[in-house]
């Protein structure tokens, strides 16, 4: 069953989310080449505990840590550790948090100093492809018309659509049905109705869409070892528009004043 959320539910869900943001604007501050990335974790999870949440990830399925962090050809679920970034680098770092019984999930894939033009254009189409995606996201649509939206604006550009990982519905429980695809035929999937929420989240590679998991269990990587980038939002369906409930302005800010 896909739970649908009355409006009272959507604004409690909507804090989680727009702390995830904030959040992430606050790990933001600390990126830069030389810092290592379990630093960036303790600031994120001392930030969710000051703002009256709890980290979401953290001991979910076993999780170790507060955000997954994955550099460059890491696509997803990377563990913070003594690993530093560096110049040139990118990383998505996904957080999640809890509060108030619902949670938020949002992700946002940073250039970590100077990096080359070709990934950040990866970085730019991505993003867009999360907000074509969402466009979809409105009662009377199909949950793949919004994998098919992302799916043909990137490989436009002949970029890989990751299929082995896919977004999903979220609210009181961190992964609700349905499973939402990056890629799909127009027209097909269950059908979506006001009240949905889902976490939208295209993951789309420099190269080859084929990915393997590494020996911890976790990091996913690009087979061929080119560069991922992985931006996600929540949003609640609508008539007529699409809700977003995560926000990306406060990151923004932090990232156009440095």
């Amino acid at each position: 069953m896909i739970p649908i959320k009355t409006d009272e539910e959507i604004e409690i869900q909507r804090q989680s989310s727009l702390l995830v943001g904030k959040t992430l604007a606050e790990v933001a501050r600390h990126i830069r080449p030389g810092v290592k990335t379990i630093e960036l974790d303790k600031v994120a999870e001392e930030f969710i505990r000051d703002h009256g949440a709890v980290p979401g990830f953290k001991g979910y399925g076993g999780f170790p840590a507060t955000l997954c962090i994955s550099l460059n050809d890491a696509v997803v679920h990377g563990i913070p550790g003594d690993v530093e970034l560096k110049d040139g680098d990118i990383v998505s770092i996904d957080c999640g948090t809890y509060m108030n019984g619902f949670y938020g999930d949002s992700a946002y894939t940073f250039p970590v100093g100077e990096v080359d033009e070709e990934v950040l254009l990866l970085l730019e189409r991505t993003k867009q492809s999360l907000y074509l995606g969402i466009e979809q996201a409105v009662a009377g649509k199909r949950v793949k018309d919004i994998g098919y939206a992302i799916q043909t604006y990137v490989e436009g550009f002949g970029y890989g659509v990751v299929r082995d990982l896919v977004g999903h519905g979220v609210g009181r429980n961190l992964h609700e049905e349905p499973e939402v695809p990056n890629f799909g035929r127009r027209g097909t999937g269950p059908k979506l109705k006001p009240g949905m929420c889902l976490a939208i989240e295209p993951m789309i590679t420099l190269g080859t869409k084929d990915v393997y998991q590494e020996r911890d269990g976790w990091t996913i990587r690009t087979r061929d070892g080119k560069p991922a980038a992985h931006f996600e939002h929540d949003i609640a369906v609508r008539e007529g528009k699409a809700d977003i409930l995560s926000s990306f302005d406060e990151i923004e800010k932090v990232l156009n004043n440095k």
